[in-house]
């Protein structure tokens, strides 16, 4: 398993040393680590969680022209490539499938233990102090205003709207970061996640006082 291991981190780090500082290596490791975590609890299959944790991001549907199958076809050709068993590569095509918020938009009927592992990890680390700096990382990178107070969150949006949002980055807390919290899966992610909620409620406090000069 380790060489396995071994091999798809260098994969994964060399196919990602360009990108996004917010989808980057240290994205991927960030929840390599906290899908551990959470497996130590849960205790679903530890090369799946593993695996599908290092490459769920490897071709990120947003920054390829929002195709979605590109993300679980990469994946297979690598672990096909490095020998690992058909149904282990199937299990991690359908979590990088099905792991995304925008795909929760869908009628997703695949559920399973290790899904639910690494779609908390992935999650946790959207929200909290890290989340707060990517989210502004992503925003900066598409060029979106902070904060437009004119520009209210859209609260019902489509999929499609989702994707093709190009609203402010605050309004982003409210139709996806705040969200988050109660969709976990897992004991562990629901812990973990209450905390880092409650960062991001206090940093908005602090955002939206210091935007009217207050503090």
């Amino acid at each position: 398993m380790q060489q396995t291991l071994d091999l798809t981190i260098a994969f994964v780090k060399n196919t990602l040393a360009d990108a996004e500082a917010g989808h980057d290596w240290f994205h991927i490791e960030r929840v390599f680590k906290t899908a551990q975590t959470i497996n130590q609890t849960e205790q679903a299959n530890p090369l799946i969680v593993a695996l599908a944790a290092l490459l769920h991001d490897i071709a990120d549907s947003k920054f390829n022209n929002g195709d979605e199958e590109i993300g679980p076809q990469k994946a297979e050709e690598f672990l096909t490539s490095i020998n690992v068993d058909q149904q282990v590569i199937n299990e991690v095509k359908l979590i990088i499938r099905y792991l995304s918020f925008k795909a929760s938009f869908d009628k997703n009927t695949y559920q399973s233990k290790e899904l639910n592992v690494v779609q908390d990890a992935d999650r946790l680390d959207a929200i909290g102090a890290i989340g707060i700096a990517r989210a502004f990382t992503y925003g900066g990178y598409k060029n979106r205003v902070l904060y437009d107070p004119e520009i209210k969150p859209n609260l019902n949006m489509t999929k499609e709207e989702y994707k093709n949002s190009a609203g402010p980055t605050l309004n982003h807390f409210y139709e996806k970061l705040l969200l988050l919290k109660n969709l976990m899966k897992t004991k562990t992610g629901k812990k973990m996640a209450q905390q880092r909620h409650d960062f991001m409620l206090a940093y908005l406090e602090q955002f939206y006082a210091e935007w009217e000069g207050h503090k």
